[in-house]
């Protein structure tokens, strides 16, 4: 498991996975990070806050969460995606790339 860096928990994607996911921007309010996987590629469990999530490419996305329970996600490029802030490992079931953008959401308070 990576450590925390910055304030920010081992689970977080930059921390734990820097290989799929960057940063773009970052400000008090939000944070961009940019996600790229390459066809059948796995993050490990990480850790994300509410977010709003754009496809740059078509999407099928399977999420893993902690108690074993899966998710698949299909869509299209340009769809726009809300969640609520959990833990999942996500991977791409595609046999093409996947890119998207992650908006995670920061305390406001």
């Amino acid at each position: 498991m990576a450590t925390a860096e910055a304030g920010y928990p081992a689970d977080d994607p930059l921390v734990a996975d820097p290989k799929h996911f960057a940063l773009e921007f970052e400000n008090e309010r939000v944070r961009v990070l940019r996600a790229k996987f390459g066809p059948r590629e796995k993050a490990p469990m990480l850790g994300f806050p509410a977010m709003i999530t754009v496809s740059v490419t078509d999407r099928d996305i399977k999420f893993t969460f902690p108690n074993g329970r899966t998710q698949r996600l299909f869509g299209r490029a340009g769809e726009v995606v809300w969640y609520e802030a959990r833990r999942h490992q996500p991977e791409n079931m595609s046999a093409k790339d996947y890119e998207g953008i992650l908006i995670l959401l920061k305390d406001s308070e």
